[in-house]
C-alpha cells in the first residue's frame, strides 16, 4: 500500500501505528510480536493529513481493540468536522481463510 501510494506524484506517505492499550505484561503473556519503529499517531496528526488509508488485522470479523480505541478517540475531530472531505480507505487481513475479513467492514 505504501509503495503504491508513494508512486503517485506529489504524494508523501507516512506510516504510523496507533497507541497500544495493553500493558507490557499482558503483551508478554500473549507472546505478542515486538512493535515496529513507526511513530505512534495522535488524533490531531490524523486531522493534519490530506487523506488516510487505514490497515489493520482482524479476527472473527472484528478490528483490533487498539484500532477501535483510536477511532473512538477521534470523536472530537468528527464533531469539529476536521476530517470532513478527506479521502479515506481501509484494508485488513486475517491469518486464515474465513477469519472474518468478509464481515469486518460492516
Amino acid at each position: 500500500m505504501k509503495k503504491g501510494a508513494a508512486s503517485v506524484e506529489g504524494v508523501e506517505v507516512k506510516v504510523w501505528q496507533v497507541p497500544e492499550i495493553l500493558s507490557e505484561e499482558v503483551l508478554g503473556k500473549m507472546g505478542a510480536p515486538p512493535k515496529t519503529d513507526a511513530p505512534v499517531i495522535t488524533p490531531q496528526e490524523l486531522a493534519e493529513a490530506d487523506g488516510v488509508l487505514f490497515g489493520f488485522p482482524t479476527r472473527f470479523g472484528m478490528m483490533a481493540a487498539q484500532m477501535k480505541a483510536f477511532f473512538d478517540a477521534t470523536g472530537g475531530l468528527w464533531r469539529e468536522q476536521s476530517l470532513a472531505g478527506k479521502p479515506a480507505g481501509l484494508f485488513f487481513s486475517t491469518g486464515s481463510q474465513g477469519g472474518g475479513q468478509e464481515t469486518t467492514p460492516g
